[in-house]
């Protein structure tokens, strides 16, 4: 019922009249362009009107295109280096000014209620608020990040147009921003000193399938006959709040999504990077950067949703261009929402600072599963991402089991050898297979020496008890 009110609000809603230029929301007072780019700029007209768009930091003209048979219109402008601020002029029948730009690194944040999170304590279910967030809202005086956040929309075909605004971020607007795009952003911009600007497209308790376009769907088996009797599930999101979006440019995107697709988390195997190559599809940009926050042990009720969601999460990795920012040790197995937001930010940007601004000598990963080498009545795992050497945090390692033939896992002895794991039990003499922190609310503690968590992992293939839900 609440989705059928929302879309019948959508449909009333008013669009861009043609008697005169307009402009999507993103294009408005306060907005950050993608810097050293051909940014992308468009709107409505009369048909066969010309329009021209000209930045203050372009010397000499600017760009000029007639508006099709339907009014639409479309042009790039070349943007400088990080800097501003530059006014951007769009000239028509009428003219239209936008103030306060800036160029520098936009992103795109998106989920569902873990990037909705603010650092406010609102709405209800995040009333504790993140972990200090008083304070963190009162230093918040940042005028070069910005961020734009979508109003929630759903729409059953992809929508021209969505409505939001760009804030420059200060103690009296931080508040409504999405904490984890914030610090995200936060973490860069000190680093970097160039403007950040945010688009922050989420919405709490939606799937995956909500944010990927319908076109894609059809090409999972599980999602053809879903999407012939339901539509206003699947595809939704992605049509009100992403497709509005494109083209605008941008440097990447953030993620943090995947509880509500745990009870499914075979199917997010195939979905999330579904999604993924929808996005970078559509926007023509190419494999641009998508970062993404693995979910943090939480008490699902059903057994081992969390460790296959999470492992979901890890096979995308596969992907080029992809990192993924683990929280197994910030996460609580009573409340689906970490507070502390500030870690999931700062592990994100590390994957942004040594993949794509040219920090070559930080460690932007734990440790990651890499192989495994059986030894008589023991087993040897190996890592990716070791750095400075792997230790285990207060006391000897924990969440390690071991199975033999019988696939039954037992507790097992884990101890560090060099950049590896030797994992044993005495009731397992011919072990196969070993797993970490492969329960719900499992928070294992082994780490590299740059203090950033292992996911967890195993080294089976099993069948596991989503293996067949859709």
């Amino acid at each position: 019922m609440k989705k059928t009110i929302l879309f019948a609000i959508l449909l009333i809603t008013p669009w861009p009249a043609f008697a005169e230029v307009k402009l999507p929301a993103l294009f408005s007072d306060n907005m950050v362009l993608q810097q050293d780019f051909n940014a992308p700029v468009w709107g409505w007209a009369d048909p066969g009107e010309k329009v021209s768009v000209k930045g203050s930091w372009q010397l000499l003209g600017g760009s000029s295109v007639t508006a099709d048979k339907n009014g639409k219109w479309m042009l790039k402008i070349k943007t400088p280096k990080a800097s501003g601020p530059f006014s951007l002029t769009v000239r028509g029948k009428n003219v239209v000014k936008i103030n306060n730009v800036l160029i520098g690194e936009v992103w795109i944040c998106s989920g569902q209620s873990n990037m909705e999170m603010r650092l406010v304590s609102v709405p209800a279910w995040n009333r504790k608020g993140i972990f200090n967030y008083p304070n963190e809202i009162a230093a918040a005086n940042y005028p070069d990040i910005r961020m734009f956040t979508v109003k929630k929309a759903i729409a059953d075909e992809p929508q021209p147009y969505c409505e939001g605004s760009w804030s420059q971020c200060s103690p009296e607007t931080a508040g409504s921003f999405s904490a984890a795009g914030y610090f995200f952003a936060r973490e860069l911009h000190k680093e970097l000193g160039i403007p950040f600007g945010m688009i922050h497209t989420s919405w709490g308790g939606t799937p995956a399938e909500a944010w990927t376009s319908k076109e894609y769907l059809r090409q999972l088996p599980d999602y053809v006959p879903i999407l012939a009797k339901n539509k206003n599930t699947p595809t939704v999101l992605y049509n009100a709040m992403i497709a509005p979006l494109i083209p605008y440019g941008i440097k990447g995107a953030i993620w943090y999504q995947g509880e509500s697709n745990t009870g499914r988390a075979y199917q997010y195997r195939t979905l999330f990077p579904t999604m993924i190559q929808c996005w970078r599809n559509d926007w023509a940009q190419g494999d641009f950067p998508f970062y993404y926050t693995q979910i943090a042990p939480f008490n699902y009720g059903s057994e081992y949703v969390c460790p296959e969601l999470q492992e979901a999460q890890l096979m995308t990795l596969s992907l080029p261009n992809t990192g993924m920012a683990v929280t197994t040790d910030i996460g609580n197995p009573i409340d689906i929402h970490p507070r502390n937001k500030q870690m999931v930010g700062r592990r994100l940007a590390l994957w942004a600072l040594a993949k794509n601004y040219g920090r070559k000598n930080i460690v932007y990963s734990g440790p990651l599963y890499g192989s495994m080498q059986k030894q008589g009545d023991k087993i040897r795992i190996f890592f990716d991402h070791t750095g400075s050497g792997l230790f285990s945090l207060g006391g000897n390692l924990k969440h390690f089991t071991i199975a033999g033939e019988n696939k039954e896992f037992v507790e097992a002895t884990a101890k560090i050898d060099n950049n590896t794991v030797v994992v044993s039990s005495p009731d397992v003499k011919k072990p196969l297979s070993v797993r970490y922190a492969w329960t719900n609310t499992a928070v294992g503690n082994l780490y590299n020496f740059e203090m950033l968590p292992a996911s967890p992992f195993r080294t089976d293939d099993w069948p596991g008890v989503t293996f067949d839900k859709k």
